[in-house]
């Protein structure tokens, strides 16, 4: 895989220009996506609709479309000079990357129950997404990043990690309590109840918001941070229509419930 590198970039010097672009990239394509979703909601699930293109198949789209965001990273950790890795701000933050896209990847599409086909061109866009963010995240983290010493001890680094694990913990538990929503054989829609449910309408995505957060707080980089923006910006608008959804669809919902900030928002 070095041997492709060095044929796509004459030095470590322009592949580190280009990482920085690809970021400057994901910022552009975060503010075009925030004015697009002021009239369009994410064509997926309950929003999918024919003008994306014909349906896939819910549990192979999330496996195929996510899975680039595992493999492209695990091939640059284990077939390129990666020479950042034997640094523990390095391998701590590769981890929590890591983590997420195993469960996101391996696990989460085989315990989906139903669920509504995911459009084509939602698809493709996703899987385009995941390549280029996992190649622009990891090649940074394994090759190039760089933290003073004793960075794992400095508070952007335990804040960014504790809210890294408090967001995935909430993600996870959150789509936990939404598989389970329907006994078998039930079908139609419920009010989600329990965890971060009790306060918002979007507790997976304010988990998942939350992770990625933390992960650029603990990374420090213009790469983490992009993503961040770029998450909290698609699954921001994600809760908000959910929580529209919720209120015209259940007379009982909570009405203190907030979209996606409890208390607030």
């Amino acid at each position: 895989m070095d041997a492709l590198l060095s044929r796509l970039f004459s030095s470590e010097e322009q592949e580190l220009h280009t990482l920085d672009r690809m970021a400057h990239i994901l910022f552009f394509m975060a503010a075009c996506t925030f004015l697009t979703l002021l009239f369009e909601n994410v064509p997926y699930g309950r929003y999918a609709s024919s003008r994306y293109g014909f349906p896939v198949d819910a549990r192979f789209a999330w496996f195929v479309q996510e899975l680039p965001a595992l493999l492209v990273p695990l091939c640059l950790v284990l077939w390129t000079s990666s020479a950042k890795t034997s640094l523990l701000p390095n391998q701590l933050l590769i981890a929590m990357y890591f983590c997420h896209y195993v469960q996101r990847s391996l696990i989460y599409p085989f315990l989906i129950r139903g669920g509504k086909a995911t459009p084509v061109i939602s698809f493709a866009l996703a899987f385009v997404f995941c390549v280029f963010n996992g190649y622009m995240q990891i090649r940074y983290l394994s090759h190039y990043a760089e933290y003073p010493a004793h960075w794992v001890t400095h508070p952007c680094f335990i804040t960014g990690a504790v809210l890294w694990l408090v967001g995935y913990l909430v993600n996870v538990h959150s789509d936990h309590i939404l598989r389970n929503l329907r006994k078998p054989g039930e079908t139609g829609y419920k009010i989600p109840t329990g965890g971060m449910f009790e306060y918002v309408s979007g507790a997976n995505f304010l988990g998942e918001i939350t992770e990625w957060a933390g992960f650029a707080l603990a990374g420090h980089s213009v790469q983490s941070a992009a993503f961040a923006i770029f998450t909290a910006v698609v699954l921001s608008s994600r809760a908000v229509a959910h929580h529209k959804w919720y209120l015209a669809k259940f007379e009982d919902y909570p009405k203190s419930r907030k979209a996606l900030i409890p208390f607030l928002f």
